[in-house]
């Protein structure tokens, strides 16, 4: 069993995936992590509905606040396919805001920290619980774990602005 991830712990490396305008590229978390101060956020899923009307918008208008705090990247995680998270990403406005919207296809990232779920019923496998973190150079300085399905308050943008 995956340790579930909390506040001290070392994100585990891993490989996601990204679309751009030269097609696929993978995407080291290690590279992303080193030495800098990095937002991460998970949704369930693209386009699902607290996903696409509350948890991305929150990143997108407080992106800019977040930077000039000294947050050097913010990425969005998604146990979606690749193509989706780019249509995603432009479709909220994330692209224009210069969120790095990646996808953990496999949920490979997801099941390594914990933080996986499944709800058949409503079509959701192997999704990921909705948070958001703060790390600095690797190491998680905040969580915000929504315990609550469908809310989006604690991991929310604005919650992550004054906290960082």
């Amino acid at each position: 069993m995956a340790e579930v991830l909390r506040a001290g712990m070392a994100l585990p490396d891993a490989t996601f995936l990204h679309m751009r305008e030269g097609g696929m590229v993978s995407v080291p978390l290690r590279e992303l992590l080193a030495g800098r101060r990095v937002v991460i956020f998970a949704v369930p899923g693209a386009f699902t509905p607290t996903c696409d009307s509350a948890h991305m918008p929150s990143f997108v208008r407080n992106a800019d606040a977040l930077r000039a705090k000294g947050v050097d990247e913010i990425i969005c995680i998604s146990v979606n396919d690749p193509h989706v998270m780019r249509r995603w990403a432009e479709a909220t406005g994330a692209t224009a805001a210069g969120i790095l919207v990646i996808a953990d296809p496999a949920a490979a990232f997801t099941k390594a920290i914990g933080m996986e779920y499944s709800v058949p019923e409503r079509g959701m496998l192997d999704r990921s619980r909705r948070y958001s973190l703060l790390a600095v150079d690797g190491v998680v300085e905040v969580l915000n774990l929504e315990e609550t399905a469908g809310a989006c308050e604690i991991s929310a943008g604005n919650t992550m602005l004054g906290q960082v």
